[in-house]
């Protein structure tokens, strides 16, 4: 079977480190567990160090246990090394005196990395999970289940009714319980939550949404009853704090955790990273995750906040067993989504944690600085950032098309780089394209490895071993181009752009010079009907491939039933066995009510099953259903995420200096307080179809059940423009090819 030896690419001094942390004596324990499933704890030394462009800035500074000079021509040329961590921080603070600048400032003579796990990670150096399976990994679901005061959709911690009623949890061997009252008080739930965290020993806690509502609902409601919380491995108390969590081009504020010992895993930040590259989540809830890939518990039923509080009263047992269900889908979604991350942790000098709620560009950043610290190298600084022309993006034609190809150029940046042999201008040691090359020859390793394989856990690892290889590999394009990478090259970065966009104009233009109608071209893939004398993949395939450089593959990887072409970016897929895949945020954005999103679903779902003389029936049926109330009012209400705290908001409208907002305005109507990062649900009432939605808006949590007051008129419009743009163009040109 072939072998995939993480070694060559990155040395790591001990194996199967599940964990390591940095004392403030000077050391660092490292937690590793043996083949047999014992935990042993070993003892380092390590000195914590920061950068500098000259020894004698490292001379001035006291606590400094030596000063490590670094070779060649970057910036940075000296490691002043600390006796502690105390002596560090005092470090960091004499240094900011004797410069007048942050390490962050602009041509500051220093620089540090706050990250005391990162500085040890990479300089002993040592790399979690090395020799290690993810099954190996004792890894923990919790998940709460609280009352919620009446007249409100969200429990709150800080209200005195709203209070926890059980905590379910599992682990990776099997092993499950429930904390619940009435046998235990919410104070007696706490105190054995932390019992059985030190009694089970996880190296990871894993929960959906286990940072802003489980472990943050936690914290609140332990202190109320002075629990202290000692999750750590040396008994320390959970610590949380303000972070930021980025998922594409969506960021948001988190109340992070860090426990001793431990990581505390999110499954709903790996599930936003999923939906990043893939884009057909309709929402990232619990439930809905779980429906989504299969993993749902049997005859699962949702259980609204509402009726929490009576079902636990009236049939305890349904509560638990609803509980239980939420920690089974919660593990099984981790076993999906984070070996990936696993795996990267087996080479970034990054926690597993981080490994998941840092950037992508940001851990090749770790891995390349890492590996010249380690080899005694000095570093440099940043190019300053500038624009350039990216990817080439285009909607060549627009309407229905039956037998559509899609063909795509493997990993079209990492090749031109690897085959060019390009390399950041500031890497002289050359790491940026030997790590990326070797990168790709494992994946190729490991893919190899899984067709060998016949072992289901054995297919397994080695598929998230060539994912993970593959999430490296695309990462370092984007990398030259980060605005904050140490090697960053933007030079290198248009270059590449440049020459990916001469690589599909030339497949482009083979392919409607042999009678193929190009659709859609999207940086690396381009999706078209082939000429009517072709049939065959492999031939259309090979014949593309004769046009391209050496070192560019394609591959001609999916056909399709049917695609409708909208705008660039925009466009829907019918596969042979009738699913339809929508892809774009003018198709099925969030910023849309739900009922739009079905709507425009079903919608194209007929233009694709050639059904198009049925589209006015759809319409007036939504129309009717719309008229009649027929319709959740769920599926009017439009959800917005407060990027802004209620209070910041009210100072801006004080100030003149922002508009008025329905959400905004009506958080701060509310009884419910409502923080940043909070998600408002609302709808608009009235009878006429134009409307001022911040006057005419309501809380979907304050609607009477018994009295339907949406606004008829104003939503039949939405869908009646909505109608107009997608369906009367496709009736009227009857565009199919």
């Amino acid at each position: 079977m072939a072998e995939v030896n993480l070694a060559e690419l990155v040395p790591s001094g001990h194996q199967r480190v599940v964990a390591a942390e940095v004392d403030w004596d000077g050391k660092a324990t490292l937690f590793v567990r043996a083949p047999e499933g014992t935990l042993e704890t070993v003892r380092v030394p390590f000195e914590p160090w920061l950068l500098v462009t000259e020894r004698v800035l490292g001379e001035e500074l006291d606590g400094v246990a030596q000063i490590v000079p670094l070779e060649g021509e970057g910036v940075f040329r000296e490691r002043v090394c600390f006796r502690n961590l105390r002596a560090y921080t005092d470090g960091t603070r004499e240094l900011r005196k004797l410069t007048g600048k942050s390490a962050t400032s602009v041509g500051s003579p220093y620089r540090v990395v706050s990250d005391f796990q990162q500085q040890f990670l990479s300089t002993c150096p040592v790399r979690l999970f090395r020799g290690m399976t993810f099954p190996e990994v004792r890894r923990l679901q919790l998940d709460i289940e609280t009352l919620t005061t009446p007249g409100f959709d969200f429990p709150n911690a800080e209200r005195e009714q709203d209070q926890i009623m059980m905590i379910a949890l599992r682990d990776s061997t099997g092993w499950e319980r429930c904390l619940s009252g009435p046998e235990l008080s919410e104070k007696q739930i706490l105190e054995e939550l932390v019992a059985v965290i030190q009694e089970r020993d996880p190296d990871v806690i894993e929960g959906h949404n286990i940072f802003d509502f489980d472990l943050s609902f936690i914290e609140t409601r332990a202190k109320r009853h002075k629990v202290k919380l000692r999750f750590g491995r040396n008994g320390s108390v959970a610590k949380g704090r303000s972070s930021r969590f980025s998922a594409g081009e969506r960021v948001a504020n988190y109340r992070r955790f860090d426990i001793y010992g431990r990581h505390v895993i999110d499954t709903l930040h790996m599930t936003k990273l999923y939906d990043v590259i893939h884009r057909d989540l309709d929402s990232y809830g619990l439930k809905a995750v779980a429906r989504y890939f299969g993993v749902a518990a049997p005859e699962r039923t949702y259980v609204a906040g509402g009726e929490i509080s009576r079902i636990y009263h009236e049939d305890p047992k349904r509560l638990r067993a609803y509980a239980m269900d939420d920690v089974r889908e919660t593990d099984a979604i981790s076993r999906l989504l984070s070996q990936s991350y696993f795996h990267q942790a087996q080479l970034v000098p990054y926690s597993y944690q981080n490994c998941v709620t840092r950037g992508n560009a940001s851990r090749i950043d770790a891995l390349l600085v890492g590996e010249y610290l380690r080899q005694g190298q000095s570093i440099p600084v940043p190019e300053q950032g500038r624009p350039f022309a990216g990817g080439l993006t285009a909607s060549m034609q627009e309407g229905v098309f039956r037998n559509v190809w899609h063909v795509d150029v493997r990993s079209l940046y990492p090749s031109i780089i690897v085959s060019g042999g390009l390399c950041p201008a500031r890497d002289r040691l050359g790491l940026f394209n030997r790590l990326l090359t070797q990168l790709r020859q494992f994946r190729l390793s490991a893919k190899d490895a899984k067709r060998q394989a016949t072992d289901p856990v054995e297919k397994d690892h080695f598929e998230a071993l060539q994912s993970t290889f593959k999430i490296l590999i695309n990462s370092f394009y984007g990398y030259v181009g980060f605005g904050i990478g140490t090697f960053n090259d933007f030079g290198m970065a248009e270059a590449v752009t440049a020459k990916g966009r001469d690589i599909l104009r030339t497949m482009q233009q083979y392919l409607e010079g042999i009678g193929a109608t190009v659709i859609e071209m999207d940086t690396d893939g381009i999706y078209f009907v082939p000429p009517k004398d072709v049939s065959d993949t492999g031939e259309m395939q090979n014949r593309i491939q004769t046009i391209l450089p050496e070192g560019i593959e394609v591959e001609l990887d999916a056909v399709y039933d049917a695609m409708f072409g909208y705008k660039s970016k925009n466009y829907a897929l019918l596969d042979y066995e009738g699913k339809v895949s929508v892809t774009g945020a003018a198709l099925r954005s969030r910023g849309l009510e739900p009922f739009q999103r079905r709507y425009i679903h079903d919608l194209i779902t007929m233009l694709l099953k050639g059904r198009a003389e049925e589209l006015p029936t759809l319409y007036e049926r939504y129309r009717q259903d719309i008229a009649e109330h027929k319709l959740p009012l769920a599926e009017f209400a439009k959800r917005e995420t407060l990027a802004n705290s209620p209070k910041s908001y009210a100072e801006k409208i004080a100030a003149g200096t922002t508009r008025r907002s329905a959400a905004y305005e009506l958080v701060l109507a509310a009884e419910r307080e409502y923080k940043q990062g909070d998600q408002v649900a609302f709808y608009v009432t009235g009878e006429k179809k134009n409307v001022a939605v911040v006057d005419a808006a309501r809380l979907l949590a304050d609607a009477d059940p018994d009295v339907r007051d949406e606004n008829v008129p104003y939503y039949q419009d939405k869908l009646a423009k909505l109608h107009r743009k997608f369906a009367s163009p496709v009736e009227t040109q009857a565009t199919l090819f």
